[in-house]
């Protein structure tokens, strides 16, 4: 009789802790579903933080199906317009401010620069003109070469460190390190806790990036993807360095980006994130693997706290809506926009 007591009790007890264990997993689920949450506080609940956050936990999940290895997930992110704004581009783009800035102090060497397109729009600050000219790639090609030559690696980064630290927006009228958008560096910090290696791989100037890419965005300059000129080794007394020439070794635009990612990383993406129509083929690129990928277009739709425009993105909004692809309403997604500003 004593025996079959015993018998139910531990029975009960086998089952308590059954049940238990059985709460322990999902609550513990949901505490780190919270956590991870917690990390996207900039992101208004809706389908897109549903779809990173979903997307995030499925990877990195070794029970689930679609489960990817920490040194297959590979996350590429465009720069200007992705992760800090860039409109208008011709004018509040920070790479353009330092390169009006530059043709304005090397004017008095080149006087024909008057008469010249696109640098007489830039003397004479007609920016209209301006975003027309660049429009035409040969402007845009000697624009680059104007402002690239003559500079070792070391003084064109002690001069951009220089413009970064004294330059500011033209129109939030903050230094251009502010202006990163809060929701799209959270992004990056949580797939930096997820074991996403985080590469940037953007048109403009990789050199440029790379002095801002780890105090702004974390991201180690050598995970930098971008436009760059041809360098030219130089021997010396104490030593080599490296100038930059004016011809440029490739514009890092649309299927140069795919390309390159390929170049220098050797792995398809799983994430990509972009806002524009340059962008579409390394998202081609994670789509057409074989692993679970996350496709994050950005939409410029918040003329009150950024810009709204679709210029340079029709196709990428068109295509993304067809194929199933993350749309990124800044206007709807984002409970703010820029760390200076108020929720």
């Amino acid at each position: 009789m004593e025996t079959r007591r015993r018998l139910r009790i531990g029975v009960r007890v086998l089952l308590v802790g059954v049940m238990l264990a059985g709460l322990a997993t999902p609550i513990a689920f949901r505490a780190q579903e919270r956590g991870q949450d917690d990390l996207l506080a900039s992101w208004r609940n809706g389908q897109a933080k549903t779809a990173i956050l979903s997307f995030v936990q499925q990877v990195t999940d070794k029970s689930s199906s679609k489960y990817v290895m920490p040194e297959e997930r590979i996350a590429a992110f465009d720069d200007g317009g992705t992760l800090s704004t860039e409109w208008p581009i011709h004018v509040n783009q920070m790479q353009m401010v330092y390169a009006r800035q530059r043709v304005k102090a090397m004017a008095k060497r080149q006087p024909g620069w008057k008469y010249q397109e696109p640098f007489k729009f830039i003397l004479d600050d007609e920016d209209e003109k301006l975003g027309r000219s660049l429009k035409n790639p040969w402007n845009m090609l000697d624009l680059l070469r104007a402002v690239n030559q003559s500079m070792t690696v070391d003084e064109f980064s002690s001069e951009v460190q220089a413009f970064l630290k004294t330059a500011k927006h033209p129109k939030f009228k903050v230094p251009f390190a502010e202006v990163a958008y809060k929701p799209m560096l959270e992004l990056l910090a949580l797939l930096r806790a997820n074991d996403f290696k985080i590469y940037i791989v953007t048109n403009y100037g990789a050199d440029f990036v790379r002095e801002l890419s780890e105090s702004v965005y974390g991201v180690p300059r050598d995970r930098v993807i971008g436009t760059t000129p041809e360098y030219e080794f130089k021997d010396g007394p104490e030593g080599g360095s490296l100038v930059r020439t004016k011809n440029l070794s490739g514009y890092n635009e649309k299927s140069a980006k795919a390309e390159n990612i390929q170049l220098h990383i050797g792995r398809r993406p799983i994430l990509v994130a972009g806002n524009a129509d340059g962008d579409l083929a390394m998202m081609a690129m994670a789509a057409g693997g074989k692993r679970p990928f996350l496709n994050l277009l950005l939409h410029h739709d918040d003329s009150e706290r950024e810009f709204a425009y679709v210029e340079n993105s029709e196709k990428a909004l068109q295509m993304a809506q067809s194929r199933g692809w993350t749309i990124v309403s800044m206007k709807n997604d984002f409970n703010v926009v820029f760390s200076f500003q108020k929720e």
